[in-house]
């Protein structure tokens, strides 16, 4: 990279991150709750939320969301520690060329969630307004856009001022919620509408996530060490997803409506819902661009900043599609992207002891044959091991890789060997 293409890229997108570039404790924090505040999160609380008692339903956040953290959290670690994004590290596990794997579905679903966020904000906005859909669709992508286009410091700034306020608006609409079904015990009497296995429930709240949070090492690795990356980023998703989670939920039980837009409407919240909900989905949305943009920058080796503009118009485009195909999103996220994250953490903190080499001077391999099949098993085993179906993708590539690895090390040191004997 010359120094007029490392000037311009002030994200970094093909390089570490230097000292200088990383940030303290507060601001990674608001800009991991800004990535964990998804209304879309809201969308998966209040369908769960309507298929379980809230007994069940406090169980399957917690232990989904824990269940997160750790996958989250080592991701995180890893970041913290050698201040490579996502798809940089990919390439010591699944070679230089391989890591387009990776980078090609985490940042496809990306450009997925994107265009939910993108017409979960259109829908309402045009119910109350009766501007035409398409128009507020098109309007709100390209202006989401274009503030994802100059990255982390917009994603702080946005963050900063959406946080708060979906908190705040987050916590009157379920109070009110509560209230109007005349308290937590008629909160607690409620019925569910639908039904849900327990595996289910677990699966959809890893899946809110799961392939936002493959992308954690994107934003931790401006952290300014381990602890900072790790603990931001366990607060975000323990925390922010929970609360997330319980809005819509409460939402959904007390109207019926596991859509929070509905919700809101028959609260009366219209307008403050707009504005806020609007903050809150420009804000995780910016952070999917941003991560979309990263991958698909180390795949063409083009500017992160032209990638984000491609992607945010592919989006848009699409984003009544995967609005109204939701759950069948996530069913996918949860088969398909956890076994590349899985393959990061077993390189990292199994294969090579928590150290990497230096990744200006490291020669990668072009493809990695064992992490190609560590993560087909991974989706394979997502898809036919009975329990929580990210839990068992991540587990089965794990183990795949390790013994894999293992098997190839012993057969390439036998080798070198003999061949030293025969000479």
């Amino acid at each position: 990279m010359n120094n007029k293409q490392q000037h311009q890229d002030h994200d970094y997108s093909l390089e570490a991150i230097p000292q200088v570039a990383k940030k303290g404790f507060l601001s990674m924090l608001v800009v991991m709750l800004g990535f964990a505040f998804f209304s879309a999160s809201m969308l998966a609380g209040g369908n769960i939320g309507t298929s379980l008692n809230m007994g069940d339903f406090i169980k399957a956040v917690i232990f989904g969301n824990i269940l997160l953290c750790i996958y989250t959290g080592l991701l995180a670690y890893i970041a913290g520690d050698t201040g490579l994004s996502t798809h940089l590290l990919a390439r010591y596990s699944f070679g230089e060329k391989g890591s387009y794997l990776l980078s090609f579905l985490v940042s496809v679903t990306q450009v997925g969630w994107f265009g939910v966020g993108v017409a979960m904000f259109a829908i309402p906005v045009s119910k109350v307004t009766g501007i035409n859909l398409w128009t507020l669709i098109i309007v709100s992508g390209l202006f989401m856009t274009a503030t994802a286009y100059f990255g982390m410091k917009s994603l702080t700034i946005l963050s900063m001022i959406a946080v708060p306020a979906i908190a705040i608006l987050g916590s009157v609409s379920a109070g009110k919620a509560i209230t109007d079904v005349g308290g937590i015990a008629g909160l607690l009497s409620i019925e569910p509408t639908g039904s849900m296995t327990m595996s289910a429930a677990l699966a959809a709240v890893v899946g809110t996530f799961i392939s936002g949070g493959t992308l954690t090492p994107d934003f931790t690795r401006f952290s300014k060490d381990r602890k900072t990356a790790v603990s931001t980023t366990v607060i975000a998703f323990l925390i922010g997803n929970s609360l997330m989670l319980a809005f819509g939920a409460i939402g959904a039980m007390a109207t019926g409506q596991a859509d929070i837009s509905e919700v809101m409407f028959a609260q009366g919240l219209i307008i403050p819902a707009i504005i806020i909900l609007g903050l809150n989905i420009w804000t995780t949305n910016d952070n999917a661009l941003y991560g979309s943009g990263l991958g698909f920058a180390n795949i063409t080796k083009q500017p992160k900043s032209r990638m984000v503009i491609i992607n945010g118009i592919v989006g848009t485009l699409l984003a009544m599609i995967l609005y109204n195909n939701f759950m069948a999103w996530l069913n996918m996220l949860n088969s398909f992207i956890p076994a590349t994250g899985a393959v990061l953490i077993a390189d990292y903190l199994i294969i090579n002891k928590g150290k990497y080499t230096d990744f200006k001077t490291t020669k990668f391999k072009s493809v990695n044959i064992n992490a190609i099949i560590a993560w087909v098993a991974g989706v394979i085993g997502a898809y036919t091991i009975p329990g929580i179906t990210p839990v068992n993708s991540v587990l089965t590539a794990i183990i795949t890789y390790v013994v894999l690895t293992k098997i190839t090390v012993k057969k390439e040191v036998k080798l070198e060997v003999e061949e030293k004997i025969a000479a």
